[in-house]
């Protein structure tokens, strides 16, 4: 990566830390259970890339990272909370998350789930705080929860789960990504411009440049259960296989996975030339889903 994308990278992920540094210290959560749980897998980090790219987009369109924090903040709960889940051994049955016990191995099943539900709750609870700013953050609220919901993301779960070991192609793989991963980047990418009251066009082409850019992220997730490194991934590897998942590399096989990758990629990069702003950013991050190794 250029060192002047890492550091910008650095400092929107770093203003997303100090957001929610200053939301868990205003939060007071009982029993002391719940509120270990909850603030574990929050606190376990990552790469924050669904706040950093909402930063970034409202960047692009002229804004600050500040006006769209709070849906920030409830995006990134809704991610945590699919992760505590998604490790869950009714789910995907992981161990690990970001390198460290998953949050089910630390808390046990149940409070795991209370967890994950926990931060559901509190995502639309932030989601309806924002909605109080006026029209356009209720139409950003509206976006994050459809793309959440039975239309989204849990939408891409439930098929994720019904097709393992089952005969399908790439329909309903296309289904699975769609949904269960590129429905919540859509949310990054879209909100900022919904916050602003971008008119529709510009609107949609953020929301298609956070669809194909879902769509990348989870071809270069796929292509790395079977080519990544477990230190650097901090997940365990070959689960998919393992597991009979309907996966893109299963569907296409390993070589179409990355071209595929290389495709969406060029699209991202043509739909940000087409916006009327200076996307060099985004075109960068656009390169370094495709490129990453963690």
């Amino acid at each position: 990566m250029d060192s002047n994308f890492k550091q910008k990278w650095e400092e929107y992920r770093s203003e997303f830390e100090n957001v929610l540094a200053d939301y868990l210290e205003r939060m007071q959560i009982r029993p002391p259970v719940l509120n270990d749980s909850f603030r574990y897998s929050l606190a376990l980090g990552g790469k924050r890339f669904r706040p950093v790219l909402m930063f970034a987009c409202a960047r692009s369109l002229g804004g600050k990272p500040g006006d769209v924090a709070g849906f920030a903040l409830a995006l990134e709960m809704l991610h945590t909370y699919s992760l505590i889940h998604d490790d869950l051994p009714a789910m995907d049955n992981d161990d690990f998350r970001r390198g460290k016990p998953s949050n089910h191995k630390v808390f046990g099943e149940g409070q795991a789930i209370l967890a994950g539900d926990a931060l559901l709750n509190e995502a639309y609870s932030v989601c309806f705080e924002e909605c109080r700013k006026g029209k356009t953050y209720l139409n950003a609220a509206a976006e994050i929860c459809k793309n959440a919901g039975v239309g989204g993301m849990i939408a891409g779960q439930a098929a994720d789960l019904f097709f393992e070991q089952k005969e399908a192609g790439k329909a309903e793989e296309d289904f699975i990504i769609i949904h269960k991963t590129a429905k919540m980047i859509v949310s990054a990418a879209v909100v900022p411009a919904l916050v602003y009251g971008a008119d529709e066009n510009i609107a949609a082409l953020f929301a298609e440049f956070g669809k194909h850019l879902g769509i990348l992220f989870q071809l270069t997730d796929d292509i790395l259960d079977v080519t990544g490194d477990f230190e650097k991934l901090g997940k365990t590897l070959g689960k998919d296989a393992s597991e009979g998942k309907l996966t893109s590399v299963r569907v296409c096989g390993l070589d179409k996975c990355k071209e595929l990758a290389e495709q969406h990629r060029n699209i991202c990069r043509q739909i940000l030339d087409d916006l009327p702003y200076d996307c060099s950013f985004l075109s960068e991050l656009t390169d370094y889903v495709l490129n990453r190794d963690a």
